[in-house]
């Protein structure tokens, strides 16, 4: 069928509304939706589902490339960040079946999962973000000279969903935390409003073409839980020149802490965040930035096209079935 778009969702979790979005979108074709969990709810809300390995089992991609075969996939995301390295990893075969990956090449990604080297990007680029460490010894060093203070964070250089991260107040709780772990990052308090992000940067141009931003208010287990939308023209242009300079495209999904009147970049996600409906619903949506790709059209920047006070206030829902 001309035109026809399939769409190929992995490791859906609970992110039920993201199927659903594309759902509405994609009305010429097919969501398609991947888990290892056959209790998953995000599952059941897809056209079709496949039940699929752990991503670090052998034979994974395997049998997504299978999948993508067998369903005449167009586009393929996931919505966990290390799964988006394994797909740029492998973007050559998904390349042969005609398959494009909605996320960004390697590299980034990679930077993405490491904190450690995104600071170190971050820091060469000339961008404000937090000052980290991962030698304890240059920590303390920097604190007895007085160019950092407590409290801190102290936090795996490669980690998700604010696992396993604490706050610091003295060295001896530092040292207690960098020896209990493995990879161990130091790293500054930002003591301001935290701001998230959400940016679609063209597949075809290269260029972003789409930023909603929020005041986070309330956050549960690492992501937004209750947020309000916001406009700053120097926070666009902020957002633009990075994503653009670092070489993301697709879907990314940036944290940003603003100190008096200063922005500065903590961490990015090449993927939707958990805060994502807040922009849909406001107007931003992505899904058919998307579509649009998949079928060859070039976006046209439409950045900041919402209302500002805009509240998201996020509840449970719950899906009862028999599987």
């Amino acid at each position: 069928m001309a035109n026809e778009v399939n769409f190929l969702i992995l490791s859906v979790g609970t992110r039920n509304k993201i199927v659903q979005y594309f759902k509405r979108t994609i009305t010429n074709g097919s969501v398609i939706a991947t888990d290892m969990s056959p209790i998953a709810p995000a599952l059941y809300e897809a056209d079709r589902h496949y039940l699929v390995p752990r991503i670090t089992e052998e034979g994974y991609i395997d049998r997504i490339l299978e999948i993508c075969k067998k369903e005449k996939i167009s586009g393929v995301t996931s919505l966990i960040d290390p799964e988006l390295s394994l797909l740029a990893e492998h973007k050559a075969a998904f390349d042969a079946i005609g398959v494009t990956i909605i996320g960004s090449d390697f590299a980034c990604c990679e930077r993405s999962l490491d904190k450690y080297e995104m600071y170190q990007w971050l820091c060469t680029n000339g961008y404000h973000c937090a000052k980290s460490y991962m030698d304890p010894a240059e920590f303390f060093a920097d604190v007895e000279r007085g160019a950092i203070s407590y409290p801190v964070f102290v936090k795996p250089a490669k980690g998700s969903a604010s696992i396993s991260i604490s706050k610091a107040n003295d060295r001896e709780t530092v040292e207690l935390l960098c020896s209990h772990g493995e990879n161990m990052m130091i790293q500054e308090f930002l003591n301001g409003q935290e701001i998230g992000a959400d940016v679609y940067i063209d597949l075809i141009s290269k260029k972003v073409v789409s930023i909603f931003t929020k005041k986070k208010l309330v956050m549960r287990a690492g992501e937004t839980d209750k947020s309000v939308s916001f406009k700053d023209p120097k926070l666009f242009d902020l957002i633009t020149e990075f994503a653009e300079k670092s070489g993301f495209t697709g879907q990314i999904d940036i944290d940003i802490f603003e100190i008096n009147g200063e922005y500065y970049i903590s961490e990015v996600n090449p993927r939707f965040g958990g805060g994502y409906p807040h922009a849909y619903e406001s107007g931003c949506d992505h899904m058919k930035l998307i579509l649009n790709n998949l079928l060859g059209i070039e976006n046209e920047k439409h950045i900041g096209a919402y209302e500002e006070g805009i509240y998201m206030m996020k509840y449970n829902e719950v899906k009862i079935m028999k599987i």
